[in-house]
């Protein structure tokens, strides 16, 4: 499709980097990984390497100094071949690394962005706990005041890099009378579980980096899809979270919180998009290979359906996710247009990948082809970041405006 109205030749030159790497050092790793459910210690550190970490940040940061349709073509391009190193970018970039970026003060940005923007250590985003997911107001871990410092008590659930990551940006309640305005955030930090393979590889880990005392990471969760990537619980045990980590104003937590989800969104409808696109490109070349009857099964009315859907679908998503991303990037109002991309583009994912599954047939349903782990990748997309249902309602909301009570 065309998609020059978005995209200038450097954006073009960031696809076609991103996909040759995805092709030679992803694709033949990722139905193992899958298998292992390891983390792609390997890889991250080439993704550090080539700037893939910290695309929209500037390079006095110690990012790659792009643009923000450029981390959204990153994380597109790469899902095609495997969502776990597309999650990895998005929630090392958006959730970990922008709320510092948006909200930090300059002495917080100068000490933590340049080892997150450089793929240094990894970061991640601590907002959901086991009564608040949907409900994110309703967070129940808690932050004392102690004078010079904070004493944080409670555990989040989910957090994508809650063991590999060292740097993260989490909320808790600071004024338990003040409902969502009572909630405030902080930046805490924790060594990776990985200490040894990530001294052997010379990422993921910053000696230098002051730890806070009382954080650490819960089991590993055992997930159906992204399961390269690493979700566990964030435990706070009367952690010592000095005052100057406050990240944002006091009681600024929850809505600042909110506006990273926006824009996660949006990182989200392209990994969403990106799954469906590799879905689709996997049974058209099946479609056309693949002899039932004497010919290739492509030529069945019941394929052709199949695949004109996926390719209308695409078509649109991509245009929903690209329209998202300009206005972001251009300074205006992207709620709406956020949950939109999100909602389509994930719902998409399942209707792709479960079309590719039924065209591959009795194949698809093996793990020799890429189509079934594609097919649990997609599941969570409808749930992450804002389930479909809650996506319904923030556009619903944007779109009824003062019409409704």
């Amino acid at each position: 499709m065309d998609t020059s109205i978005y995209f200038n030749d450097q954006h073009d030159q960031v696809r076609q980097m991103v996909r040759e790497f995805s092709r030679t050092e992803i694709a033949p790793v990722a139905r193992e990984l899958d298998r292992t459910s390891e983390f792609p210690w390997d890889n991250i550190r080439k993704m550090g390497e080539l700037g893939l970490l910290g695309v929209p940040w500037s390079e006095e940061l110690g990012g790659a100094g792009m643009d923000q349709l450029s981390y959204y073509i990153t994380i597109h391009e790469m899902a095609k071949v495997d969502a776990s190193h597309a999650l990895t970018i998005s929630a090392h970039t958006n959730l970990g690394t922008s709320p510092i970026v948006e909200f930090g003060t300059p002495e917080q940005r100068e000490r933590y962005v340049p080892l997150l923007a450089s793929g240094r250590v990894l970061g991640g985003f601590g907002l959901t706990e086991p009564g608040a997911g949907s409900d994110a107001g309703g967070t129940a871990s808690t932050a004392e005041d102690r004078g010079d410092h904070y004493v944080l008590n409670g555990s989040k659930i989910f957090i994508t890099h809650a063991g590999v990551g060292e740097i993260f940006s989490v909320t808790a309640r600071t004024d338990h009378g003040a409902g969502t305005r009572g909630i405030s955030s902080f930046i805490v930090t924790k060594d990776t579980v990985d200490l040894e393979k990530c001294r052997e590889l010379g990422i993921g880990h910053a000696q230098d980096l002051p730890k806070t005392p009382g954080v650490r990471a819960g089991k590993k969760e055992d997930k159906m899809g992204w399961r390269a990537s690493d979700t566990r619980e964030l435990i706070f045990e009367n952690a010592i979270v000095p005052k100057e980590n406050l990240l944002g104003e006091p009681g600024k937590g929850f809505v600042n919180f909110l506006r990273t989800l926006d824009a996660g969104r949006i990182g989200i409808a392209a990994l969403s998009l990106g799954i469906a696109e590799g879905a689709y490109e996997a049974a058209l070349e099946y479609a056309g290979s693949r002899k039932q009857f004497g010919k290739p099964i492509g030529s069945f009315q019941g394929v052709h359906f199949q695949l004109a859907d996926m390719a209308l679908e695409i078509e649109a998503g991509t245009h929903l996710l690209y329209h998202a991303a300009w206005l972001k990037q251009n300074g205006k109002p992207f709620k709406k247009e956020a949950a939109m991309a999100k909602l389509f583009c994930s719902e998409l994912a399942m209707r792709a990948t479960t079309k590719a599954v039924q065209i591959f047939g009795g194949y698809g349903y093996t793990t020799d082809y890429p189509v079934e782990r594609m097919m649990r990748d997609a599941k969570v997309c409808e749930i992450g970041e804002g389930t479909s249902e809650i996506q319904r309602m923030v556009i619903a909301r944007q779109i009824l405006g003062n019409v409704v009570d």
